[in-house]
């Protein structure tokens, strides 16, 4: 037969296990007479915060047109991971897209392109004035989210290429860049980056060769 228990073992079993307020009372009096002191408590403290995402100003280089498929797979990349991402392509055309018929993909990467008939590789004329407003009201777009920071990152193709074929002011171009707010990435790729834009960069990757 299984042992009986003990009662005085189960009020033993039973009873708290901190101690009475007498016997802590005489174990604070002991620690004063000993010159001891319990430690002060503590203040509540603030909650610790994340450090702010610091946006970098990156500059893809290349003597040549043609080196913009590593940056828009970077971009495809940073979308799908749930990034806000544009990507802009200022010198490309032909397929009559404008900002009212930008595309979506991966439901965050908005692609936009002028709506001109080709790719524009000459300088801008004051007398083709329909190429000129395109690219224009392309790079408006851009200026809005330069200045609001709505997007995670932003890809400008080509934006040296349409500054120094006049088809964008570099000093504009400048001033939106370095207004813009930290948290945002901005990727220029492409030819003939101007100097006052390369001094505002925080990386720059020069391909040599287009092989």
């Amino acid at each position: 037969m299984p042992a009986k228990t003990n009662a005085t073992e189960m009020t033993a079993s039973l009873s708290p296990s901190h101690r009475s307020r007498a016997q802590s009372g005489a174990d604070h009096r002991a620690l004063n007479r000993a010159g001891l002191h319990p430690l002060p408590s503590l203040e509540p403290q603030q909650p610790l915060h994340l450090v702010v995402p610091e946006g970098q100003l990156q500059v893809h280089t290349a003597p040549y047109r043609g080196s913009f498929g590593t940056v828009l797979s970077q971009a495809l990349r940073s979308a799908g991971l749930g990034s806000r991402v544009a990507v802009v392509q200022f010198l490309k055309g032909g397929v009559a897209q404008g900002p009212d018929a930008a595309l979506t993909l991966c439901d965050r990467m908005v692609w936009m392109r002028p709506a001109v008939m080709g790719c524009l590789s000459e300088p801008a004329s004051p007398s083709d004035s329909v190429n000129l407003e395109a690219v224009q009201e392309v790079w408006q777009v851009c200026r809005r989210h330069l200045a609001s920071g709505d997007l995670d990152q932003l890809v400008l193709d080509e934006l040296g290429l349409a500054i120094a074929l006049g088809y964008l002011d570099e000093a504009e171009v400048r001033d939106s860049l370095e207004s813009r707010p930290g948290s945002m990435d901005v990727i220029i790729t492409g030819p003939s980056i101007p100097e006052s834009l390369m001094g505002l960069a925080d990386q720059v990757t020069e391909l040599r060769r287009g092989f």
